[in-house]
Protein backbone atom coordinates (compact mmCIF):
# COMPACT_ATOMS: atom_id res chain seq x y z
CA UNK A 1 0.00 0.00 0.00
CA UNK A 2 2.81 2.42 0.90
CA UNK A 3 4.45 1.83 -2.48
CA UNK A 4 1.15 2.50 -4.30
CA UNK A 5 0.60 5.75 -2.38
CA UNK A 6 4.12 7.04 -2.92
CA UNK A 7 3.98 6.34 -6.64
CA UNK A 8 0.36 7.50 -7.00
CA UNK A 9 -0.48 4.04 -8.30
CA UNK A 10 -3.52 1.84 -7.75
CA UNK A 11 -4.24 -1.76 -6.85
CA UNK A 12 -7.32 -3.95 -6.63
CA UNK A 13 -8.18 -6.03 -3.60
CA UNK A 14 -7.50 -9.13 -5.68
CA UNK A 15 -4.03 -7.86 -6.60
CA UNK A 16 -3.34 -7.10 -2.95
CA UNK A 17 -4.18 -10.69 -2.06
CA UNK A 18 -1.68 -11.99 -4.64
CA UNK A 19 1.02 -9.52 -3.57
CA UNK A 20 0.87 -11.10 -0.11
CA UNK A 21 2.08 -14.37 -1.64
CA UNK A 22 5.58 -12.82 -1.36
CA UNK A 23 5.23 -12.47 2.42
CA UNK A 24 6.21 -16.03 3.36
CA UNK A 25 4.37 -17.10 6.52
CA UNK A 26 2.56 -13.75 6.72
CA UNK A 27 0.78 -14.26 3.41
CA UNK A 28 -3.00 -14.46 3.25
CA UNK A 29 -4.35 -17.92 2.55
CA UNK A 30 -7.67 -16.68 1.15
CA UNK A 31 -8.84 -13.30 -0.18
CA UNK A 32 -11.52 -12.77 2.51
CA UNK A 33 -8.63 -12.45 4.98
CA UNK A 34 -7.02 -9.57 3.09
CA UNK A 35 -10.43 -8.00 2.41
CA UNK A 36 -11.12 -7.96 6.16
CA UNK A 37 -7.83 -6.18 6.79
CA UNK A 38 -8.82 -3.52 4.27
CA UNK A 39 -12.21 -3.08 5.98
CA UNK A 40 -10.45 -2.69 9.33
CA UNK A 41 -8.08 -0.10 7.88
CA UNK A 42 -11.00 1.95 6.57
CA UNK A 43 -12.65 1.84 9.96
CA UNK A 44 -9.51 2.72 11.96
CA UNK A 45 -8.21 5.43 9.64
CA UNK A 46 -11.66 6.78 8.68
CA UNK A 47 -10.70 7.16 5.04
CA UNK A 48 -12.19 5.22 2.18
CA UNK A 49 -9.99 2.66 0.50
CA UNK A 50 -10.07 4.48 -2.84
CA UNK A 51 -8.09 7.28 -1.17
CA UNK A 52 -5.49 4.67 -0.22
CA UNK A 53 -5.15 3.54 -3.82
CA UNK A 54 -7.35 0.45 -3.59
CA UNK A 55 -9.92 0.31 -6.35
CA UNK A 56 -12.99 -1.85 -6.95
CA UNK A 57 -13.34 -4.20 -9.89
CA UNK A 58 -16.78 -2.83 -10.66
CA UNK A 59 -17.81 -0.02 -13.01
CA UNK A 60 -18.83 3.27 -11.45
CA UNK A 61 -21.90 4.26 -13.47
CA UNK A 62 -22.65 6.67 -16.33
CA UNK A 63 -23.56 10.34 -16.42
CA UNK A 64 -25.13 12.65 -18.99
CA UNK A 65 -26.57 16.14 -18.88
CA UNK A 66 -25.90 19.58 -17.49
CA UNK A 67 -22.60 18.95 -15.79
CA UNK A 68 -18.94 19.73 -16.35
CA UNK A 69 -16.58 17.44 -14.47
CA UNK A 70 -13.16 18.91 -13.78
CA UNK A 71 -10.60 16.10 -13.65
CA UNK A 72 -6.79 16.11 -13.92
CA UNK A 73 -4.74 15.32 -17.03
CA UNK A 74 -2.62 12.35 -15.95
CA UNK A 75 0.35 13.53 -18.03
CA UNK A 76 0.45 17.23 -17.24
CA UNK A 77 -1.49 17.49 -13.99
CA UNK A 78 -3.51 20.34 -15.46
CA UNK A 79 -7.29 20.62 -15.09
CA UNK A 80 -9.24 18.66 -17.67
CA UNK A 81 -12.82 19.88 -18.23
CA UNK A 82 -15.25 17.15 -19.30
CA UNK A 83 -18.60 18.35 -20.63
CA UNK A 84 -21.26 15.70 -20.02
CA UNK A 85 -23.45 17.17 -22.75
CA UNK A 86 -20.85 16.40 -25.44
CA UNK A 87 -20.83 12.59 -25.57
CA UNK A 88 -23.33 12.22 -28.40
CA UNK A 89 -25.16 8.94 -27.93
CA UNK A 90 -22.70 7.91 -25.21
CA UNK A 91 -22.07 9.09 -21.66
CA UNK A 92 -19.35 10.01 -19.17
CA UNK A 93 -18.16 7.03 -17.16
CA UNK A 94 -17.69 7.66 -13.44
CA UNK A 95 -14.09 6.85 -12.47
CA UNK A 96 -13.22 4.43 -9.70
CA UNK A 97 -12.09 7.25 -7.40
CA UNK A 98 -13.93 10.57 -7.40
CA UNK A 99 -12.41 12.50 -4.48
CA UNK A 100 -10.30 14.74 -6.71
CA UNK A 101 -13.11 15.74 -9.07
CA UNK A 102 -14.67 19.20 -9.19
CA UNK A 103 -18.09 20.07 -10.59
CA UNK A 104 -19.70 22.90 -12.54
CA UNK A 105 -23.44 22.82 -13.15
CA UNK A 106 -26.63 24.85 -13.24
CA UNK A 107 -28.86 21.76 -13.21
CA UNK A 108 -31.97 21.66 -11.03
CA UNK A 109 -31.68 18.07 -9.84
CA UNK A 110 -30.01 14.69 -10.28
CA UNK A 111 -32.06 11.79 -11.62
CA UNK A 112 -30.56 8.42 -10.67
CA UNK A 113 -31.92 5.60 -12.84
CA UNK A 114 -31.88 1.86 -12.20
CA UNK A 115 -31.67 0.38 -15.68
CA UNK A 116 -29.26 1.15 -18.51
CA UNK A 117 -32.16 0.84 -20.96
CA UNK A 118 -34.18 3.61 -19.33
CA UNK A 119 -31.06 5.77 -19.02
CA UNK A 120 -30.46 5.34 -22.76
CA UNK A 121 -34.04 6.29 -23.58
CA UNK A 122 -33.80 9.52 -21.59
CA UNK A 123 -30.37 10.21 -23.11
CA UNK A 124 -31.58 9.51 -26.65
CA UNK A 125 -34.27 12.17 -26.33
CA UNK A 126 -32.11 14.69 -24.42
CA UNK A 127 -34.40 14.58 -21.42
CA UNK A 128 -31.66 16.25 -19.39
CA UNK A 129 -32.06 19.34 -21.58
CA UNK A 130 -35.85 19.50 -21.25
CA UNK A 131 -35.76 19.01 -17.48
CA UNK A 132 -32.48 20.85 -16.80
CA UNK A 133 -31.04 17.92 -14.91
CA UNK A 134 -28.18 15.44 -14.63
CA UNK A 135 -28.88 11.80 -15.51
CA UNK A 136 -27.02 9.06 -13.67
CA UNK A 137 -27.27 5.42 -14.69
CA UNK A 138 -26.78 3.20 -11.63
CA UNK A 139 -26.91 -0.03 -13.66
CA UNK A 140 -28.55 -1.92 -10.80
CA UNK A 141 -27.25 -1.65 -7.24
CA UNK A 142 -25.03 1.46 -7.32
CA UNK A 143 -21.30 0.96 -6.79
CA UNK A 144 -19.32 2.82 -4.15
CA UNK A 145 -17.92 5.13 -6.84
CA UNK A 146 -21.40 5.94 -8.13
CA UNK A 147 -22.78 6.62 -4.65
CA UNK A 148 -19.79 8.79 -3.71
CA UNK A 149 -20.03 10.72 -6.97
CA UNK A 150 -23.73 11.47 -6.45
CA UNK A 151 -23.16 12.34 -2.80
CA UNK A 152 -20.37 14.81 -3.53
CA UNK A 153 -22.23 16.36 -6.46
CA UNK A 154 -25.44 16.69 -4.45
CA UNK A 155 -23.73 18.18 -1.39
CA UNK A 156 -21.39 20.58 -3.16
CA UNK A 157 -23.95 21.89 -5.65
CA UNK A 158 -26.95 21.60 -3.29
CA UNK A 159 -28.92 19.48 -5.73
CA UNK A 160 -31.87 17.25 -4.85
CA UNK A 161 -31.53 13.61 -5.90
CA UNK A 162 -34.53 11.71 -7.29
CA UNK A 163 -34.36 7.96 -7.82
CA UNK A 164 -36.22 6.06 -10.55
CA UNK A 165 -36.29 2.26 -10.23
CA UNK A 166 -38.54 -0.68 -11.02
CA UNK A 167 -41.58 -1.09 -8.82
CA UNK A 168 -40.44 -4.10 -6.82
CA UNK A 169 -38.77 -4.90 -3.47
CA UNK A 170 -35.36 -5.27 -5.12
CA UNK A 171 -35.57 -1.80 -6.65
CA UNK A 172 -36.77 -0.35 -3.36
CA UNK A 173 -34.58 -2.05 -0.80
CA UNK A 174 -31.46 -3.15 -2.69
CA UNK A 175 -31.01 -0.30 -5.15
CA UNK A 176 -32.72 2.76 -3.66
CA UNK A 177 -31.95 1.95 -0.04
CA UNK A 178 -28.27 1.33 -0.84
CA UNK A 179 -27.99 4.72 -2.53
CA UNK A 180 -29.78 6.57 0.26
CA UNK A 181 -28.37 5.00 3.42
CA UNK A 182 -25.46 2.84 2.26
CA UNK A 183 -24.53 -0.80 2.27
CA UNK A 184 -25.16 -3.10 5.20
CA UNK A 185 -21.70 -4.65 4.95
CA UNK A 186 -19.92 -1.29 4.97
CA UNK A 187 -21.55 0.45 7.93
CA UNK A 188 -18.18 1.73 9.14
CA UNK A 189 -17.80 3.94 6.08
CA UNK A 190 -21.41 4.55 4.99
CA UNK A 191 -21.32 8.25 5.83
CA UNK A 192 -19.17 8.73 2.72
CA UNK A 193 -21.15 6.40 0.48
CA UNK A 194 -24.77 7.31 1.03
CA UNK A 195 -27.01 10.07 -0.28
CA UNK A 196 -29.36 11.14 2.55
CA UNK A 197 -31.00 13.77 0.32
CA UNK A 198 -32.25 11.11 -2.10
CA UNK A 199 -35.99 10.69 -2.55
CA UNK A 200 -37.86 7.99 -4.39
CA UNK A 201 -39.61 9.20 -7.54
CA UNK A 202 -40.97 5.85 -8.76
CA UNK A 203 -42.18 3.35 -9.87
CA UNK A 204 -44.34 3.29 -6.71
CA UNK A 205 -47.19 0.86 -5.96
CA UNK A 206 -49.61 3.77 -6.41
CA UNK A 207 -48.09 4.51 -9.84
CA UNK A 208 -49.05 0.99 -10.91
CA UNK A 209 -52.66 1.88 -10.17
CA UNK A 210 -52.68 5.49 -11.36
CA UNK A 211 -50.96 4.75 -14.66
CA UNK A 212 -52.62 1.35 -15.19
CA UNK A 213 -49.24 -0.28 -15.74
CA UNK A 214 -48.69 -3.90 -16.84
CA UNK A 215 -47.35 -6.07 -14.03
CA UNK A 216 -45.85 -9.45 -13.17
CA UNK A 217 -46.71 -11.58 -10.16
CA UNK A 218 -44.56 -11.09 -7.10
CA UNK A 219 -42.10 -13.94 -6.72
CA UNK A 220 -41.58 -15.72 -3.42
CA UNK A 221 -38.18 -14.06 -3.11
CA UNK A 222 -39.86 -10.65 -3.58
CA UNK A 223 -42.37 -11.35 -0.83
CA UNK A 224 -39.62 -12.55 1.49
CA UNK A 225 -37.50 -9.49 0.77
CA UNK A 226 -40.46 -7.21 1.45
CA UNK A 227 -41.43 -8.90 4.72
CA UNK A 228 -37.82 -8.99 5.90
CA UNK A 229 -37.50 -5.26 5.21
CA UNK A 230 -40.62 -4.44 7.24
CA UNK A 231 -39.54 -6.68 10.10
CA UNK A 232 -35.80 -6.06 10.28
CA UNK A 233 -34.71 -3.01 8.28
CA UNK A 234 -34.28 0.16 10.41
CA UNK A 235 -34.70 2.24 7.24
CA UNK A 236 -38.20 0.85 6.59
CA UNK A 237 -39.11 0.91 10.27
CA UNK A 238 -38.19 4.60 10.39
CA UNK A 239 -40.51 5.61 7.55
CA UNK A 240 -44.22 4.86 7.81
CA UNK A 241 -44.57 5.89 4.17
CA UNK A 242 -42.41 2.95 3.13
CA UNK A 243 -44.25 0.56 5.43
CA UNK A 244 -47.50 1.61 3.78
CA UNK A 245 -46.06 1.37 0.26
CA UNK A 246 -44.64 -2.12 0.70
CA UNK A 247 -47.86 -3.36 2.30
CA UNK A 248 -49.74 -2.00 -0.70
CA UNK A 249 -47.43 -3.82 -3.11
CA UNK A 250 -47.63 -7.13 -1.23
CA UNK A 251 -51.43 -6.86 -1.02
CA UNK A 252 -51.53 -6.26 -4.79
CA UNK A 253 -49.18 -9.25 -5.28
CA UNK A 254 -47.52 -7.64 -8.29
CA UNK A 255 -44.25 -6.07 -9.39
CA UNK A 256 -43.67 -3.61 -12.20
CA UNK A 257 -40.75 -2.62 -14.43
CA UNK A 258 -39.75 0.88 -15.52
CA UNK A 259 -40.20 -0.15 -19.13
CA UNK A 260 -43.89 -0.92 -18.53
CA UNK A 261 -44.58 2.79 -19.08
CA UNK A 262 -44.05 2.03 -22.79
CA UNK A 263 -47.61 0.66 -22.74
CA UNK A 264 -48.69 4.25 -23.27
CA UNK A 265 -46.08 4.94 -25.94
CA UNK A 266 -42.31 4.64 -26.17
CA UNK A 267 -41.73 8.20 -25.02
CA UNK A 268 -44.57 8.47 -22.53
CA UNK A 269 -41.98 8.40 -19.76
CA UNK A 270 -40.50 11.71 -20.94
CA UNK A 271 -43.65 13.38 -22.26
CA UNK A 272 -46.00 12.56 -19.38
CA UNK A 273 -44.80 10.39 -16.52
CA UNK A 274 -41.67 12.24 -15.38
CA UNK A 275 -43.08 15.76 -15.90
CA UNK A 276 -46.22 14.83 -13.93
CA UNK A 277 -44.24 13.25 -11.11
CA UNK A 278 -41.79 16.14 -10.85
CA UNK A 279 -44.63 18.61 -10.36
CA UNK A 280 -45.29 16.92 -7.03
CA UNK A 281 -41.80 16.20 -5.74
CA UNK A 282 -42.95 16.88 -2.17
CA UNK A 283 -44.99 13.66 -2.40
CA UNK A 284 -42.04 11.44 -3.23
CA UNK A 285 -41.36 8.55 -0.90
CA UNK A 286 -38.58 9.39 1.59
Amino acid sequence: MQKALLSNDITTKREMYYISKNWAEAMFKEQPESDTVMDDMEAMMMVNREQLGFIPEEKGGEVAGKLIVVDKDTDTGKDLRIDCTKFGSGAYSIPISVEHLKFETDAKFILAIETAGMFQRLLKHNYWKKASCILVSMGGVPTRACRRFVRRLSDEKKLPVYVFTDGDPYGYFNIYRTLKVGSGNAAHINEYFCVPKAKFLGVTPQDIIDYKLPTHDLKEIDIKRAKDAVKNDPFVQHYKEWQKAIKQLVDMKVRCEQQSLAKHGLNYVTSDYLPQKLKNAERFLP
